[in-house]
Formats: C-alpha cells, structure tokens, sequence
C-alpha cells in the first residue's frame, strides 16, 4: 500500500477558513487607513491654499479664487482623484472673505461619512459635513 503525500481536504478548508478570518479583519483596517490617508492629504492641501491666501491678501489687500495666483496651479493627484477642491472669495465685504473647501469624490465620499467636506474660511474657523469633530477630521 503507498502512502500519499498531500493536503487533506479538511486541512485545506481550515487553512481557507483562517486566511478569510484574518481578510475579514485586516480590510477594514486598510480601508479606514486610506481614507484616513486620502483626508490627511487634503487637509494638508486646503491649509497650504488658506495659507497662501493670507500672503496673498498682504501683497494684495484682497483674496483670489484663482489657485495659480497662489502657486498651486494644479491640484496635486493624490488630493484631486478623491477631493475636489474650490476656493471661494468674496472681496466686496469689509473685510473680504474665502472659503476654501475639498469636497470628497467617488470612493472617498463613500468611505468617509465622518468627516466629508473640509472647510476653512479667512478667521481660521475649519469646519465639516460628517458625523464626527472636527478636533478628528482636521
């Protein structure tokens, strides 16, 4: 009689068993890691635009709505595949106001319900659209 060499079935599938437990806790971590990731990029851009705007109101004694007057031409990729972000500017106030916001696309406003839109105007004040603080989102 010769003795095989191989799995048994029953190892197989305790092996698949296993390898699904342990997808089924690591992709939910990854995918809040990204998003988390997507929102940290974007924040990061909004405050270099907030930024520029307050240099550029000291030059100009006004704000633009033109991200190239700011040196951003272009919104940098891993902020514009998942935000769109806009700057808007009110000059005929006194004093003159802006509001930059990324507003969450595709995948990204799907995923993050506790954050989504990203706002700071001219005072600082940063706010959202989600569920959650913004002491967390920002």
């Amino acid at each position: 009689m010769k003795k095989t060499r191989g799995f048994t079935l029953v190892e197989l599938m305790i092996t698949v068993a296993i390898v699904a437990i342990l997808a089924s806790i690591a992709y939910p971590s990854y995918t809040q890691y990204t998003v988390r990731s997507n929102r940290s990029s974007a924040v990061s851009f909004v405050m270099n635009l907030a930024s520029r705007q307050e240099q550029y109101n000291l030059d100009a004694r006004l704000y633009t709505n033109q991200m190239s007057l700011l040196g951003a031409a272009t919104v940098p990729t891993e902020v514009s595949n998942k935000y769109n972000v806009t700057v808007a500017v009110d000059n005929t106030l006194a004093p003159p106001i802006y509001n930059v916001t990324a507003t969450p696309t595709g995948t990204q406003l799907a995923q993050d319900t506790q954050c989504g839109t990203l706002n700071i105007d001219q005072t600082g004040l940063r706010t959202i659209s989600g569920t959650s603080t913004v002491s967390k989102c920002w």
